[in-house]
C-alpha cells in the first residue's frame, strides 16, 4: 500500500474551468478509526487501498485498581479521538464514510440514551468466578465466550442498563445509534456466528437479552454522522459511519488478505496466527474460533511461544550479528519446543507443557537457529492444526510484529510452511476498518 504520511493529502487533476485553469478534483477518502487500550490512531485511506493521511494519540494504558479490577472511563477514549480528529490533515481530500474498531472483548454499561453509567470493563479484566460458572454451565463448548476474561461473564456482574462495546460506543458517538454492534465484536459475548443470532442458552445464564445490542455484519452501512459533530470535526455532512470490528480482524484486514488459505502469522512476544477460511473452525479448548466478515470466516490462534522467548536468551544487538552466520536454508538438528514457561494454549493444549530446550550447544549462532526453527515449527503446526479442523489449507502468509523484520526467520519459516512469503499492505488496524468503510459504500478496498 503506498503510503502518504507525512505529506500533504494527493490531489488529482480535473478537467478545465470556463476561464482555461486546470481544476483539482478532491480524492474521496474514509476513515478507519483504530481505538486501543493505549492511544487511538486514524486513518484516510482511498478507493484504491493507498494511505492518504494518518493520526494519533496516545492514551494512559488501563491498569488494575485496587481491587485488581482493569477499568477504564469512555470518555477517556472520545477525548483521544477527537484529539486525533484534530491532528488529521484532510487538505485536498472528502471523507465519505468512516468505521471504528475497538478492543476485543471491552465493555460499556450504558443508558438507553448511550451515556455510559460507570467504567467500561477492559478486555484483559476479570469476571466473577459465579458469572463464569453460570456461562459454562448452559454454553456450548464452541463458543467464544467462556473463562472468566469472557466479556458475556463480566456483563453478568454488571447490574441493569445495557452493555455495548468499545468500537460500538465510540461508533455510536458518530451516528446516534447507540445499541448495534458488530458480528466480530459480539463473537466473545456469546453471538453465534453461524444461525447469526444471540442464542438462547445467553438467557439460561440470567442475562436479560434486551441489554444486549442489536447484531449487524461487519461492514453494514448504519446513518449518517450527526449533522452538529459532522460540523464541529469539519467533516460533510452526508458522511456515513459503517460498522466496524475489533482490532485483530482490523490489522488483519490491513495486511491484505483476500482469499481463503491466505494467512497472517503476528511475530511478537507470543505468536499468533490467523487464516482466512470458507468454513468455520471452532475448538475453544485451545482457544480456536472464527469471525465472520461477509461470507468468509478468520479463524485463529495463539501459541505461548514466540518472541518473547528468544528476547529472553538474546538481545536484538546479538540476534542481528548472529543472523548472518546462520544458514536458514539449512535444519538446524535440533528438536525444540521454545516457551517462556509452563503451559501452551495452541497447537497444543496442555496447561502443564514444559519447554522443550535441551540440548543446548555451546555455540550461539546454534542454539538461535534452533529457537527461531522451533517457533516457526509451532507456526507450521498452527496452520496444520486449524486445516485439521475443517480450515482452507494455508497457502500464502504475510508476517507482522517485530520478528516479521528478521529477514533470516522468514526464510526458515518459509522453508517449514512451505508457502509464498507476501508483503502486508500496512501494519495499521486503521487501514482495515477502512476497508470495511470502503465496503460499506459498496466497494471493494
Amino acid at each position: 500500500m503506498a503510503s502518504a504520511i507525512g505529506r500533504s493529502a494527493k490531489h488529482s487533476v480535473g478537467p478545465v474551468s470556463e476561464s482555461g485553469k486546470m481544476m483539482r478534483m478532491r480524492t474521496d477518502v474514509v476513515l478507519g478509526i483504530d481505538v486501543g487500550s493505549s492511544g487511538v490512531r486514524i486513518a484516510a485511506v482511498d478507493e484504491a487501498g493507498s494511505l492518504c493521511a494518518l493520526a494519533s494519540v496516545p492514551m494512559p494504558p488501563p491498569c488494575p485498581d485496587q481491587d485488581g479490577r482493569v477499568r477504564q472511563h469512555p470518555d477517556q477514549w472520545w477525548r483521544a479521538t477527537r484529539s486525533a480528529f484534530a491532528r488529521l490533515d484532510l487538505t485536498g481530500v472528502r471523507v465519505r464514510a468512516l468505521a471504528v474498531d475497538g478492543t476485543s472483548g471491552t465493555i460499556v454499561p450504558i443508558d438507553a440514551a448511550g451515556t455510559p453509567t460507570g467504567p467500561a470493563s477492559m478486555y484483559l479484566d476479570i469476571a466473577s468466578a459465579d458469572a463464569a460458572a453460570r456461562i459454562a454451565a448452559v454454553a456450548p463448548r464452541e463458543t467464544a465466550a467462556l473463562g472468566r476474561t469472557s466479556p458475556l461473564a463480566r456483563a453478568l456482574d454488571l447490574t441493569g442498563g445495557r452493555v455495548v462495546h468499545q468500537a460500538d460506543w465510540i461508533s455510536a458517538r458518530f451516528s446516534g445509534c447507540h445499541h448495534v454492534t458488530d458480528e466480530n465484536n459480539a463473537l466473545k459475548t456469546g453471538y453465534d456466528p453461524v444461525t447469526r443470532t444471540w442464542p438462547d442458552w445467553i438467557r439460561a445464564t440470567g442475562m436479560a437479552m434486551a441489554r444486549l445490542p442489536r447484531v449487524v455484519p461487519a461492514g453494514t452501512r448504519l446513518a449518517p454522522v450527526q449533522a452538529a459533530l459532522a460540523d464541529t470535526l469539519g467533516l460533510p455532512p452526508d458522511v456515513v459511519v459503517v460498522a466496524g470490528t475489533t482490532d485483530g480482524c482490523a490489522a488483519f484486514l490491513a495486511s491484505g488478505a483476500t482469499d481463503p488459505g491466505d494467512g497472517v502469522t503476528a511475530l511478537g512476544t507470543t505468536l499468533t496466527l490467523k487464516l482466512l477460511t470458507d468454513r468455520p473452525v471452532f475448538a475453544s479448548e485451545c482457544g480456536v474460533y472464527s469471525h465472520r466478515i461477509g461470507d468468509q470466516w478468520l479463524a485463529g490462534g495463539a501459541s505461548n511461544s514466540g518472541g518473547g522467548v528468544v528476547a529472553k536468551y538474546f538481545t536484538r544487538d546479538e540476534i542481528d550479528a548472529l543472523m548472518p552466520t546462520i544458514d536458514d536454508a539449512a535444519p538446524s538438528g535440533l528438536d525444540y519446543y521454545p516457551l517462556d514457561g509452563p503451559g501452551e494454549r495452541f497447537p497444543v493444549n496442555d496447561p502443564l507443557l514444559q519447554a522443550r530446550l535441551e540440548p543446548r550447544p555451546d555455540d550461539r549462532a546454534q542454539f538461535l537457529h534452533g529457537l527461531l526453527e522451533g517457533i516457526a515449527a509451532i507456526e507450521m503446526r498452527g496452520y496444520q492444526a486449524l486445516a485439521e479442523r475443517g480450515a482452507s489449507p494455508l497457502a500464502t502468509i504475510r508476517s507482522t510484529g517485530g520478528g516479521a523484520a528478521n529477514a533470516g526467520w522468514t526464510r526458515i519459516r518459509l522453508r517449514l510452511l512451505g508457502v509464498p512469503g507476501l508483503p502486508s499492505r500496512s501494519e495499521h488496524a486503521a487501514v482495515g476498518t477502512a476497508r470495511l468503510a470502503w465496503r460499506g459504500l459498496g466497494h471493494a478496498c
